[in-house]
């Protein structure tokens, strides 16, 4: 509906129609009918993790009312310089946070799945492969259900990578329990044992969401359930400081996942933020070289031999490229071939991704028990796979000259033993029986062009590429990053294979730029994406084959798929803007989109009729109107909030008739009683009782009515106002008549009516004005499988 917000509903909840509203019990003013009664029915829900939640707005803009200017006249220089250096204390805090739970992640999964590789080796020599199949496929199962088991059951907003719900979150969309401290907590241990249970998936998508729940706990101030809050801090209780916190944790989770500040900062500004300033540039500057220093004292420490059996391998820093890197013109055909490739094979991998999800979707909604049957299936598929894989290579005898052990046993290292005799070890063994990071470390190394046998490296790109699709979706907290750089990587390495003499470049350089091309074909990213393999492998030689083969891979992508996030963002049913505006969005006006019908407050209202309009509608915000005698004719004085009016209603400051309150009724009001909750239960009309005397009392709103809305005439342009709404972060846009004579108010525009769904349903005709990009759907591979998904699909 118009003034209908995205707003706390119940899952089976369906939006109300005008005929379901009871309004004839309102007085005929409070009610505008609107040209249109239709209610808008896009989707209030959407998947949070792997539950269906409800959602509702950020209200991103600059209240101002006469009681919040009051505040803000009242305070002194030391309060405004408290609030400036707490947001930067706030900053250092969440740096130090994100890359301590860093370190730990990378060091916790390092030394789990080193013991388990340990063990089932240690069976190996012994010749005991059926139990050393066993011991590591039990142990990969009892890792993989542990993480599944307490995603679903204690934080479901915890599962899959939490990016898509960070930049949905900074577009302006929340949803329950994407920032709280038990989906840190689920995430931080759930990431650990999944990535440990040699699944497919990666830890640095977890970390971005990690990254943003510290930020987000640390800004609420505490807990009111608990009793632990700090006034301090009641500063950033409001969506606005709260989003800029969120970003600053979003950046320090790239930059504690591969150590890489820069990287970090331009993630945050590529990918995921909406809204970006100056000011917020420095805040994640500082918050990722926080993160910077955090990680080099712990590496450190690291180094002198305290963190256990492992620590060394994968730890966060891959220096690993050749220290002289020399190419010439010649070079430069294979990189453009990467490039070409890495964008075709990348949009593949979007495409089907999506496929996948969708039937995954179709499985998680039958309930729990089916979500960890998923997981289950999915860690005894790769068990299988990467413990039978290895068998079919054949063993190859150990390089003369080798600066380490070949075999390594017991140890990370390129050179794995498996069933061979001494002095020999399996290439396929290496890639498949090792952690990510380090099979990473392996393909990246330079001068190893004669370790890997192109056989072993083609079965290794095949599985990693497939296993890599079906891994992410299952109900644990997992990431697509490492899983795609070390596709590309292993393809990387197989195209400097295949160019052999033709190119001088190193086949650690190949792999290298396939990780680059394939991580620009799947997420679209080309600045953020460059500096951090930069930072990820230390070698700013690899500067201009990396930006080329990053535009290449891009370009060619976009001319199929939209990049991976935006994807899962449309696929878990999160209103997103994007920052674009669609062609047909031109033809139409706001009051094109405007539905009703539309409730109103006049300045000095009734008890009984707030109280019966915010139970009886889902509407988050309401026009307040002057009438005489408060005002010579019928003006917009501003509008209020329901959760505003819910604070004035448990106040219960009331008058005993309608007239305006004085100014010393709002002493009686604290700027904390407006101030935003943060995570948990939030205040609902239901938990208010009045007596029936309180109900014929009144109300006076103007002191608490933000009288300075945007509005916009009902004659401008679709695509004009939602580029407006987008770029302030709005949750109410006021649609005002064009002529004096009416109404002074005919509509609110929300998120959803920003929504192609719902703007297409009422015009259905312009569905032919969509803009089209040319799709690689039409050549024929592409065409098969979509055929093919879509008739799975009708079954389901």
């Amino acid at each position: 509906m118009a003034s209908k917000d995205l707003q706390d509903y119940p899952a089976d909840f369906e939006p109300e129609t005008a005929d379901d509203q009871e309004l004839p019990l309102l007085e005929p003013h409070h009610r505008i009918d609107l040209r249109r009664s239709a209610s808008n029915a896009t989707s209030q829900v959407a998947l949070i993790g792997s539950n269906v939640c409800p959602i509702e707005s950020l209200d991103f803009e600059m209240i101002e009312n006469d009681f919040i200017k009051h505040d803000w006249r009242s305070r002194g220089r030391s309060q405004i310089l408290r609030y400036v250096l707490l947001k930067w204390t706030l900053c250092f805090l969440i740096g130090a946070i994100a890359g301590c739970v860093g370190f730990f992640n990378n060091l916790a999964v390092e030394n789990i799945a080193g013991v388990k590789f340990v063990v089932t080796s240690n069976m190996m020599l012994a010749n005991k492969y059926a139990w050393a199949f066993g011991v590591f496929a039990l142990s990969n199962f009892v890792l993989t259900m542990f993480a599944s088991v307490i995603t679903a059951c204690i934080a479901p907003a915890a599962a899959g990578s939490g990016i898509p719900e960070v930049k949905a979150y900074l577009n302006g969309v929340d949803a329950p329990d994407i920032f709280s401290l038990r989906t840190l907590a689920v995430k931080i241990v759930g990431s650990i044992a999944a990535v440990s249970s040699s699944l497919h998936v990666g830890k640095a998508g977890p970390m971005v969401h990690t990254g943003a729940c510290i930020a987000s706990i640390l800004g609420q101030g505490g807990s009111r359930k608990y009793g632990l809050t700090c006034k301090w801090l009641r500063y950033f209780k409001n969506d606005r400081d709260r989003r800029d916190l969120v970003t600053c944790g979003a950046a320090a989770g790239v930059a504690a996942a591969f150590r890489a500040p820069v990287g970090g900062v331009l993630f945050a500004l590529e990918s995921v933020a909406s809204w970006w300033r100056s000011a917020l540039l420095w805040r994640t500057f500082f918050t990722t070289a926080i993160v910077a220093v955090v990680l080099r004292a712990l590496i450190d420490i690291c180094k002198s031999g305290k963190c256990g059996l492992f620590g060394k391998g994968g730890l966060i820093m891959f220096d690993v490229t050749a220290d002289k890197i020399t190419y010439h013109l010649v070079d430069l055909p294979p990189v453009i071939v990467l490039g070409i490739i890495g964008g075709i094979l990348g949009s593949l991998y979007n495409f089907l991704l999506e496929k996948v999800l969708r039937i995954y979707n179709h499985i998680n909604e039958k309930g729990i028990a089916y979500k960890l049957l998923l997981a289950a299936g999915i860690s005894v598929l790769t068990s299988c796979c990467l413990f039978g894989l290895p068998w079919l290579a054949s063993c190859r005898p150990c390089p003369a000259g080798l600066k380490e052990a070949c075999p390594s046993i017991g140890r990370s290292g390129n050179f794995k033993k498996f069933q061979c005799a001494p002095d020999h070890y399996n290439d396929l063994a290496s890639l498949f029986f090792n952690t990510n990071d380090d099979t990473i470390r392996n393909l990246f190394s330079a001068g190893t062009d004669d370790v890997f046998n192109r056989y072993s490296i083609i079965v290794f790109f095949v599985m990693s590429y497939f296993l890599g699709i079906i891994s992410y979706g299952v109900v644990a907290p997992s990431g697509l990053f490492v899983p795609v750089i070390l596709t590309g990587a292993t393809y990387g390495r197989l195209v400097g294979m295949l160019m052999g003499s033709h190119s001088t470049l190193d086949h650690g350089l190949f792999a290298v730029l396939g990780s680059a091309s394939l991580l620009g074909g799947t997420m679209r990213m080309t600045v953020s994406v460059c500096v951090i393999i930069l930072e990820l492998t230390n070698n700013l030689l690899l500067l201009p084959l990396v930006m080329l083969v990053l535009l290449i891979s891009k370009s060619v992508a976009d001319t199929s798929t939209a990049n991976i996030y935006d994807l899962i963002v449309k696929l878990k049913g999160l209103p997103y803007l994007e920052a674009h505006v669609e062609p047909y969005m031109r033809q139409l006006t706001v009051s094109d989109v405007v539905t009703g019908p539309l409730q109103i407050f006049n300045g000095v209202e009734k008890i009984s009729t707030i109280v019966h309009v915010l139970k009886t509608t889902g509407h988050h915000g309401f026009p307040v109107i002057d009438k005489p005698p408060f005002s010579p004719s019928r003006v917009l004085f501003g509008i209020i909030s329901r959760a505003h009016l819910l604070v004035l209603l448990k106040k219960r400051e009331f008058l005993n008739s309608c007239t305006l309150s004085s100014f010393e009724d709002t002493k009686h009001f604290s700027a904390d009683d407006f101030a935003k909750r943060g995570s948990g239960k939030r205040d609902s009309i239901d938990d208010i009782e009045l007596t029936a005397e309180e109900m014929e009392m009144f109300v006076d709103l103007h002191p608490f009515s933000n009288t300075s809305p945007y509005t916009v005439v009902e004659t401008m342009s679709l695509a004009k106002a939602v580029i407006l709404f987008r770029e302030v972060g709005l949750r109410h846009l006021l649609v005002i008549p064009k002529s004096s004579d009416r109404e002074p108010v005919v509509g609110i525009l929300t998120r959803h009516d920003f929504m192609p769904e719902h703007i297409l349903g009422l015009h259905p005709l312009l569905q032919r004005s969509r803009s089209k990009r040319l799709r690689f759907g039409k050549f024929a591979p592409v065409t098969l499988l979509r055929s093919c998904f879509s008739s799975y699909g009708d079954t389901l």
